[in-house]
């Protein structure tokens, strides 16, 4: 007798929305249906509408975004780029950055830090969704992310490999950091950031990140 465990089927938009983890049903696309979708509709939605989605199990969810979002996000990024350039560690990529995590699943991190020795031929991907793993995802939650959507996408990066991920939530002024699914750790303005063996010598704090929303003219 097989010890596969199959997930209930999906008989309500409820029981769909439960499944992505509580996400809002305006984030739904509903063409094509729920199930159907593949990473061509992913693809033809960014290049014809300029709506990003992520593809899970033939559902596709638009990603959350906002302003001040992005600009915390492309912040990050180009401090992460600075310190793994110098060092020609790897590749950073921004809050388009597709990548299938596995068949079926295309996940889109704000930002992400990918090794050299994830890529393949040790070269920048030119599949415009690569097969990749981030070592480090981050995630700018936006109004819209709930909990449970939050750690179903944990759970995804690090079933795929990720060694740490990011959540960044504006509203607090902190980062709660994740080593594996069930093991997190809450930082405030008073900490810094750090990547451990993921980036070593990388330090972030806190406070200076936050500060990137206070600049003015």
């Amino acid at each position: 007798m097989s010890d596969t465990v199959m997930s209930p089927p999906l008989v309500t938009l409820g029981d769909l929305l439960r499944r992505l983890g509580g996400v809002p049903p305006d984030r739904v696309r509903f063409d094509p249906l729920p199930g159907l979708a593949t990473e061509t509709d992913v693809l033809a939605l960014a290049e014809r509408d300029g709506i990003l989605c992520e593809l899970i199990n033939g559902v596709l969810v638009e990603k959350a975004m906002g302003f001040r979002e992005s600009y915390l996000a492309m912040a990050m990024v180009q401090w992460l780029r600075e310190f793994v350039v110098a060092r020609n560690l790897g590749i950073v990529t921004g809050p388009d950055g597709m990548m299938r995590l596995f068949p079926g699943l295309v996940r889109i991190p704000d930002v992400a830090f990918v090794s050299w020795d994830r890529c393949p031929n040790r070269r920048v991907p030119q599949d415009p969704i690569p097969d990749l793993a981030p070592n480090l995802a981050i995630e700018v939650l936006s109004e819209s992310n709930t909990k449970g959507e939050m750690q179903v996408k944990c759970g995804d990066y690090f079933a795929a490999g990720a060694e740490l991920v990011w959540l960044v939530d504006l509203r607090t002024r902190s980062v709660v950091v994740f080593t594996n699914p069930l093991v997190s750790v809450l930082h405030d303005e008073e900490a810094t950031l750090d990547c451990g063996q993921v980036l070593p010598g990388f330090q972030l704090s806190v406070r200076d990140l936050f500060a990137e929303l206070d600049r003015h003219g």
